[in-house]
């Protein structure tokens, strides 16, 4: 999850990458074929120029299992973050047509917060490509909601080696700021390429539109279909450039952390993270 370059606010800015240092310890999640190619069964909102290849518009009674697994567990994820990720319909469930990520104050194997990580992994993976998102996050100091992208092969090589995507990063307590990220060997963390966001309304009071084009040595950044950032390969010198392969997309709200802080005495749970749609696009070659 991530930051015209990066964060620029000292060490102490990391972004949700660093929590896959702490992932890399836990127990591989089962091997399942990866679908890359287009799914039948995508329909929905067209694109010019683009072919829709997959989606979930979370219109079912449940989350799918064909789509979705989840992140479980604390410690930190390696970013200080204060939330225990749980699997259960109390943190992550479909409601009315959403995906309804809620962070709820309570004790809970040694947390005092649980929220919910979901993530595509071994299950969609995409390689270029329009991918968006809309949703509607909440706001408070603390509050860290994310959509983002990890390489396929993070679990083998590690990260930043394996790439991340940070198509839109939420802090809280900076209710005008959205952020994207790109992390890699060489330029992650606090030295990832990035761009601050700014607006001149309360992001957390709407539905918006988070979105990248992501092309084989080019990636732009997009909010309510306004481009705002631009990365390249010839951005990064001689450093590798490891988007070219497949990634898997993550959905969470983190609580706390060194990016957003502590969580504010005035912040009241729950706290909910509305997800309406992700959809992704392949672009149609003339």
């Amino acid at each position: 999850m991530s930051k015209d370059r990066f964060f620029g606010k000292g060490l102490s800015w990391f972004l949700p990458g660093f929590l896959l240092l702490l992932q890399l310890a836990l127990p591989a999640a089962v091997s399942v074929p990866v679908v890359i190619a287009a799914d039948a069964g995508a329909t929905g909102v067209e694109k010019e120029g683009y072919e829709l290849i997959w989606q979930d518009e979370f219109d079912g009674v449940a989350i799918d299992p064909a789509n979705w697994t989840f992140d479980l567990g604390a410690g930190g994820w390696g970013n200080g973050e204060s939330q225990y990720y749980t699997d259960r319909s109390e943190n992550a469930a479909v409601l009315d047509g959403m995906l309804v990520i809620s962070a709820l104050q309570e004790k809970y194997d040694g947390s005092y917060f649980t929220s919910a990580r979901l993530k595509t992994e071994g299950l969609r993976a995409f390689r270029y490509g329009w991918i968006e998102a809309r949703v509607k996050v909440p706001e408070g100091k603390g509050m860290w909601p994310a959509v983002w992208l990890l390489g396929t092969d993070f679990n083998r090589i590690g990260w930043p080696e394996c790439g991340e995507i940070d198509i839109m990063e939420y802090i809280g307590n900076e209710p005008d700021l959205i952020m994207g990220t790109a992390h890699g060997p060489g330029y992650s963390g606090p030295l990832g390429f990035s761009r601050w966001n700014r607006r001149e309304f309360n992001i957390a009071d709407e539905f918006h539109t988070y979105a990248i084009d992501w092309t084989a040595d080019r990636i732009d950044w997009y909010f309510d279909g306004e481009h705002y950032y631009t990365f390249q390969k010839e951005d990064i010198g001689e450093r590798e450039w490891v988007f070219n392969r497949p990634f898997f997309i993550l959905l969470n709200l983190a609580i706390g952390g060194q990016l957003p802080g502590p969580v504010g005495l005035d912040v009241t749970f729950p706290k909910q993270y509305f997800i309406d749609y992700v959809r992704v696009y392949r672009k149609v070659e003339k």
